[in-house]
């Protein structure tokens, strides 16, 4: 390769010498003025191309050197690398006859064990299902990890798995029987995390500052029921809460808290007359002036009662205070003409008694009229309730049980109302009626006897 580029060295100068002669006025080279200095020229190129080529060929060399070092030296692992993968794949293929071997080995020794292992994993399975809704859990969150992982694991368990396992049903039971008293975090309604002091009933139920708690499975925490039982079970839970030895009367859920939530959703009474709609409040309005009036009433009747018999011990002398001695007070008939003005002063004793009669029956005929208009309003009520339940149905396009009963709910509701006041102000009514009988029939009796004993002294007479 070397002697071909110097045998051409001589022609490519020539070639070099012509092409430089031709565009050196084309450069600003200046051109030589005789042969001796193209010779000469040309002769100092050639050098400098001989130069540069022979550096290009050591650099060449260099890296051929350089990459045939490298070639080989990846050859040398590769060779390596696939003795070393002969080596592995023998080793692998015994493992796997060694494993074969202990697993056989191991089926025989185990014998009826598996079977046994079996039921553990499908009692542990039903076990699961009971701890990730229980209250208890809350307490001890570690233990659902452990239950779930026994029953879905296809390894045999060992000794300490079937210990612990063990003492988690043990204390499942245990836990089921006792009333505890613990520090942790609920969640409130707005899902904030707050330290609370919680007192848990077995696994049916647990409270916290007279609130009742429900227990999250998802996320492994007691949170305070967005809406309480109201009433008496309140007052339980706080019973509950301040009980520091004995007994005490409390809430027990054997649903786990299904039937606690559930009752907790019942309207209270204000949302059940609000449930009525405006038939409701005017039932309501109407049984309020009513009760007002009956108690008024009442009150009244009892007093003038009270007032007569305390004139019936002194009969000779009338007072004004009462119904009675008015009437007595009204007899001026002259004892000389008595008996031939005898029907005068009877009418005149009657005046008096229908005098006294309209304030002894006053408020008695609207009683009557609201014991007769409640019913009715509240069907009304009813009818405009289960108009409005229909028109939804036919909106929604969807006969949903819970659509219907829940507006046929709110209709009966006005129905209820009307018989709610209806019923107390009829008794109440008869009981005025009874209380304005018997003060009339006093006065009756009062008026026919003294009319009676005037004209039987004047017959006497």
């Amino acid at each position: 390769m070397t002697l071909s580029i110097r045998s051409l060295g001589p022609v490519c100068a020539a070639l070099a010498a012509a092409i430089m002669v031709t565009f050196i006025p084309l450069s600003g080279w200046a051109a030589p003025v005789d042969l001796n200095k193209l010779l000469e020229q040309t002769r100092d190129t050639r050098q400098t191309e001989a130069k540069a080529n022979l550096a290009r060929e050591k650099r060449f060399m260099s890296e051929r050197d350089k990459q045939a070092s490298l070639l080989a030296d990846i050859r040398k692992q590769l060779g390596a690398e696939r003795n070393r993968g002969v080596e592995l794949s023998t080793e692998f293929d015994g493992n796997e006859e060694a494993l074969t071997e202990l697993q056989v080995e191991l089926d025989g020794r185990s014998g009826n064990l598996g079977e046994m292992f079996g039921v553990v994993r499908q009692v542990a399975n039903d076990f699961s299902s009971v701890i990730r809704g229980s209250i208890i859990t809350a307490q001890y969150p570690d233990r659902e990890a452990f239950i779930v992982g026994l029953s879905e694991t296809r390894l045999l368990p060992s000794i300490g798995d079937l210990e612990r396992f063990w003492f988690e049903l043990q204390r499942e039971m245990t836990e089921t029987g006792n009333v505890v008293r613990y520090d942790t975090q609920v969640l409130t309604p707005a899902g904030t995390p707050t330290a609370a002091e919680v007192i848990r009933v077995g696994p049916f139920s647990a409270v916290t500052d007279g609130q009742y708690l429900q227990y999250l499975p998802s996320q492994k925490q007691l949170a305070i029921m967005a809406r309480q039982p109201g009433g008496h079970f309140q007052d339980a839970a706080k019973a509950l809460e301040e009980a520091r030895e004995g007994y005490v009367k409390t809430v027990v859920d054997p649903t786990r808290g299904v039937l606690l939530s559930i009752y907790a959703q019942r309207p209270t009474f204000l949302e059940r007359i609000h449930r009525g709609e405006a038939v409701g409040y005017v039932i309501i309005a109407v049984g309020l002036i009513g009760a007002v009036l009956a108690l008024y009433q009442f009150g009244y009747l009892t007093m003038v009662r009270a007032k007569v018999k305390r004139q019936l011990k002194t009969i000779d002398t009338p007072m004004q205070d009462n119904p009675l001695g008015r009437v007595l007070a009204s007899f001026k008939g002259d004892a000389r003409q008595l008996e031939e003005d005898a029907e005068v002063a009877e009418l005149r004793l009657s005046e008096a008694v229908l005098k006294e009669t309209p304030k002894l029956e006053r408020f008695q005929p609207f009683l009557r009229l609201a014991v007769a208009a409640g019913p009715l309003l509240g069907l009304i009520g009813t009818v405009m309730g289960m108009i409005i339940t229909f028109q939804s149905i036919t909106e929604s396009g969807s006969s949903d049980p819970k659509l219907m009963a829940n507006g046929i709910s709110a209709a009966m509701i006005a129905t209820l109302l009307g018989l709610g006041i209806a019923v107390p102000l009829l008794f109440a009514n008869a009981w005025l009626a009874s209380l304005s009988r018997a003060v009339t029939q006093i006065l009756d009796e009062q008026c026919t006897g003294l009319l009676a004993e005037r004209l039987e002294g004047q017959h006497h007479a």
